[in-house]
C-alpha cells in the first residue's frame, strides 16, 4: 500500500470513528433524555423527538431478524471496504468516497446497537408525513445513498467506474 492510499485509508478510518461515535452520542443522549419520557416537539406538527426500540427495519418490517440485519450489515460494510480501497487516489472521486463513508458508519453504528442492545435506538420523527422514526445513522446512509445515486446517473460515466472491475491486469489481455 503506497503511502497516499495509507495516508488515505487512515482519514477514512478516522471519519468512521467520528461519524459513528457522533451517532452513538446522539443515541445514548436518547436514551437519557427521552426513555420512558413524553415526546419532546421541536417543530409542532412536523417535528418531534421520541425514543424508540428498533428491532426491525423501517415501517415495522423484519422484526427480530437480528441475524439477518447483522449479516447484511457486515455485507455492505465489507463491500464498502472493498470498493474503497480500489477507488484512485484523484480529486473526482472525493464525493464517492464520502458517500462510501456515511453509509459505511451509517451500518457500523446501526450494527453497534444491535450487537450491543439487540435492537436500534430511533428517536427522531418526522410527524407531518407520518415517517417511520430514525436516527442519525439512518441519516447518514439515507442522505449518501441519494447522492451516490444522482452520482452514478449523472456525474460519473461507465469508463469513471472500471477501477471496479474484478479482472486482474494480467488476465485482460487474454483472448
Amino acid at each position: 500500500m503506497n503511502k497516499n492510499r495509507y495516508r488515505r485509508f487512515m482519514n477514512e478510518i478516522l471519519g468512521m470513528i467520528i461519524l459513528v461515535l457522533i451517532d452513538q452520542f446522539t443515541k445514548y443522549a436518547a436514551v437519557v433524555n427521552l426513555k420512558g419520557r413524553q415526546s419532546i416537539v421541536l417543530i409542532k406538527g412536523v417535528l418531534e423527538l421520541s425514543y424508540l426500540e428498533n428491532r426491525g427495519a423501517a415501517f415495522g418490517m423484519l422484526q427480530n431478524q437480528k441475524i439477518f440485519f447483522v449479516f447484511i450489515a457486515v455485507l455492505i460494510i465489507a463491500v464498502i471496504g472493498y470498493v474503497l480501497y480500489k477507488i484512485p487516489d484523484n480529486r473526482k472521486y472525493f464525493m464517492l468516497h464520502l458517500t462510501l463513508l456515511m453509509i459505511a458508519s451509517g451500518a457500523i453504528g446501526n450494527l453497534v446497537d444491535r450487537l450491543r442492545l439487540d435492537y436500534v435506538v430511533d428517536f427522531i420523527s418526522f410527524v407531518l408525513i407520518n415517517f417511520p422514526i430514525f436516527n442519525v445513522a439512518d441519516i447518514y446512509v439515507t442522505v449518501a445513498t441519494a447522492i451516490l445515486i444522482i452520482m452514478l446517473l449523472f456525474v460519473y460515466e461507465e469508463h469513471d467506474l472500471n477501477f471496479l472491475s474484478l479482472k486482474t491486469r494480467r488476465f485482460r489481455n487474454i483472448k
